[in-house]
């Protein structure tokens, strides 16, 4: 233990200059326009960490979530897409949602108040089933979305009761359902229902589809985010917890990006 110690006490001054140089570094980079982050290990780090709550990993990692926002705006990054809640998360224990729903309405009020959101420009939206939250959470994220509907310098989507599949499936039905109700018969519109069609009723219609998607905590795996909007997109996936995720670990993500050579499908 006290030799672990020692160790990070050694190693903490050369990571701090590990990190000044790849900042430095950065700025020749090409760098992605729209970066998509899947908040993985909040729990996990809870129980590592000997915390009496798991809720209490949930606030650490929302803690995080304001300073890797910073680092992607003083990068220039100008939209940012995060995954905060899924539709599959409505099946944990019932304490741990409510507790989890309760703090992201007390997130979500202090950024509606936060002079740096507004000083910043920055536009927020949500995508997902918001029906599904309580209704003080669906009046919190009204509200939000009101009192920064007319910036435009930076974006930041919050999915949130959000299921990958589940966008596909109300996307395609938004389709038919307009179809039909512009007088279409069903065999007219399976003959012109193609990917063009159902991508303009797609949650993110307002934003580029994401260059670079960042997953913390070592899955390998989407999960379902942003299926159907990550055909091209770049992966990283980090081994770190949500809550220790670093800016060297952020660093590496956008220099592992300026790596890849982007082929589009070509």
């Amino acid at each position: 233990m006290i030799f672990s110690v020692l160790k990070n006490i050694i190693k903490r001054p050369f990571y701090s200059l590990y990190e000044k140089r790849m900042e430095q570094v950065s700025k020749q980079w090409d760098l992605p326009s729209h970066i998509g982050i899947i908040l993985d290990g909040n729990r996990r780090w809870a129980k590592i960490k000997g915390l009496s709550k798991v809720i209490d990993g949930h606030a650490r990692g929302a803690d995080k979530l304001e300073e890797v926002l910073d680092w992607c705006y003083e990068s220039g990054i100008e939209i940012v897409t995060i995954w905060i809640f899924s539709t599959e998360n409505f099946s944990r224990p019932q304490e741990e949602v409510d507790e989890l729903l309760e703090l992201i309405e007390a997130r979500i009020r202090d950024l509606e108040k936060s002079p740096t959101v507004h000083s910043r420009e920055l536009n927020v939206g949500f995508i997902g089933r918001i029906e599904l939250l309580p209704d003080s959470l669906q009046e919190a994220i009204e509200q939000l979305k009101k009192s920064t509907a007319n910036y435009n310098k930076h974006k930041l989507n919050v999915a949130i009761a959000y299921g990958g599949r589940e966008e596909i499936v109300d996307g395609v039905r938004c389709c038919i359902s307009e179809s039909l109700e512009g007088g279409k018969d069903i065999d007219t519109i399976l003959e012109e229902l193609d990917h063009h069609a159902i991508d303009k009723h797609m949650y993110l219609t307002d934003s580029p589809e994401p260059d670079l998607i960042i997953r913390t905590s070592g899955e390998i795996r989407l999960s379902g985010f942003l299926l159907w909007q990550s055909a091209y997109s770049e992966y990283y996936f980090c081994d770190t917890f949500w809550p220790q995720f670093r800016k060297i670990d952020y660093l590496r993500a956008l220099r592992s990006y300026d790596q890849r050579q982007r082929r589009y499908g070509k």
